[in-house]
């Protein structure tokens, strides 16, 4: 990681470089599966609907400028899934492979585990695609629970899709407790 990386909660001035991270990734990659980049207006909504929710949302910062970002949101509406969460993140392609990616994923995992979330997953788009999401998944102790084959078309072709997981504080050893 470098030594200089901060982490904090996301402002609503980091909005444009969010916006310009995600554009890139979903132009680009196959990181995301939306077709066409939301503008920082569709981010900025975004972003507020997660937080007012209680859902964290951060933003990694390197050499002054917003390098990477991550946050968790609702995996189901259902109420039987109110301790699961699935996180999101994404860095800025000069940002990649320095530990930007691990330095979000480790304080948004100690962040979910603060609020009572038992579960965390990742639904990786791009799967096999995405080794470097994959990767940092497994390092911070995650594990391969599921591949949906074919489950996008994006850039002309079929996509999967990597599901995994990791236990938050106790996990599945107790239930919890609801507020």
């Amino acid at each position: 990681m470098p030594r200089d990386v901060l982490v904090r909660r996301t402002a609503e001035t980091d909005q444009p470089a969010i916006t310009a991270i995600y554009g890139e990734a979903v132009r680009a990659g196959t990181g995301s599966f939306e077709l066409d980049a939301p503008d920082v207006t569709e981010m900025t909504r975004r972003w507020r609907h997660r937080v007012a929710r209680g859902y964290p949302h951060i933003v990694a910062i390197w050499d002054g400028a917003v390098v990477g970002y991550a946050y968790v949101s609702r995996y189901r509406t259902r109420p039987a899934y109110r301790f699961l969460v699935e996180d999101s993140i994404f860095i800025a392609p000069d940002a990649q492979g320095a530990g930007v990616g691990r330095a979000l994923l480790t304080e948004l995992i100690k962040l979910c585990e603060g609020l009572g979330f038992r579960q965390m997953i990742a639904l990786i788009a791009g799967g096999t695609e995405n080794p470097s999401s994959v990767g940092l998944h497994d390092r911070l102790g995650f594990r391969q629970v599921g591949l949906i084959e074919g489950s996008a078309v994006k850039h002309g072709r079929w996509v999967e899709t990597i599901l995994m997981q990791r236990a938050l504080g106790e996990g599945k050893a107790s239930l919890p407790r609801d507020p």
